[in-house]
């Protein structure tokens, strides 16, 4: 079993590139990126990056604490579920071992016992499995359960260092990276991977990894922050644009967006091409 972990991270390493796996797609250019960034300000109010960072008290908070430990074991309860259930187990974890940060006491207690604490989240048994496993890491490495060390290290080595725990894939270590590192890195959920196939901003059938990958070259380092908060913003909000939404042109996004298009505020080259898409669904009607 170690030996296959290691061989799936191994291939996890090795997936991991800091280039678009898709060097001829050129969506989003800088001007997409600019003219999206100002629509969904205007739709749900701009998001500036907070100037410190604090651990919240009643969410889990994907990737929100100035410890990185904390913030990796926060963004791993927020795998795969609702905001409310995340913070549920987190609440969860407080009340059981008197703080989620009790690292000594959760190892102490087990498997078994994690699980059935963070069992509300969703997914405990393998969350709980990965908590673990990372806090045994940690402390077989560097003495004590800490990661702060990654807050001196390039963005490279820290997103490497985080993929090499089993059960952390690029969304998880992004996030650690974009809101407790406060590096710029753009983190790839499920929102942000449909709306921006819904605007064309990556292949239609390439998965979340290599979307992360392609996003993280293609959009500019000022535009990360902003556009991963108001994506997922609008992603829950949208009628539309949320999960099984149908298109009934009425977002504003879409709608503004294809405007925007149509009179090269996102550039010329995507200028052409909307016109020319226009044209065709013309001719097609």
């Amino acid at each position: 079993m170690h030996k296959l972990a290691a061989i799936l991270q191994a291939r996890k390493l090795k997936s991991y590139g800091d280039k678009s796996p898709f060097p001829e797609f050129k969506h989003p250019t800088p001007d997409e990126c600019r003219l999206a960034h100002r629509i969904l300000a205007s739709l749900h109010g701009d998001r500036h990056r907070p100037a410190e960072i604090k651990a919240p008290t009643s969410s889990a908070g994907c990737g929100n604490s100035p410890s990185v430990l904390d913030a990796l074991v926060r963004t791993i309860l927020s795998q795969n579920t609702s905001d409310k259930n995340s913070s549920r187990a987190k609440k969860s974890m407080d009340a059981e071992y008197g703080g989620s940060d009790r690292w000594e006491e959760i190892v102490k207690g087990g498997q078994a016992r994690l699980q059935k604490t963070i069992q509300s989240g969703g997914l405990s048994v393998v969350k709980s499995k990965v908590i673990i496993s990372i806090l045994e890491q940690a402390k077989g490495k560097y003495g004590e359960y800490s990661l702060d060390h990654l807050f001196r290290a390039s963005n490279e080595d820290a997103m490497k260092e985080m993929l090499s725990f089993q059960g952390v894939g690029p969304k998880t270590a992004s996030c650690v990276l974009l809101f407790c590192l406060q590096r710029e890195s753009f983190a790839v959920d499920t929102h942000v991977h449909r709306i921006t196939g819904l605007l064309g901003w990556r292949p239609p059938n390439c998965s979340r990894e290599e979307s992360h990958q392609h996003l993280d070259d293609r959009i500019p380092d000022e535009e990360k922050y902003p556009l991963h908060v108001l994506l997922i913003r609008h992603g829950k909000d949208c009628e539309e644009c949320r999960a099984g939404g149908k298109n009934l042109g009425k977002c504003e996004l879409r709608k503004a967006f294809r405007k925007g298009k149509v009179k090269g505020e996102a550039g010329e080259d995507v200028k052409k091409e909307e016109v020319a898409r226009i044209k065709k669904e013309e001719e097609e009607e």
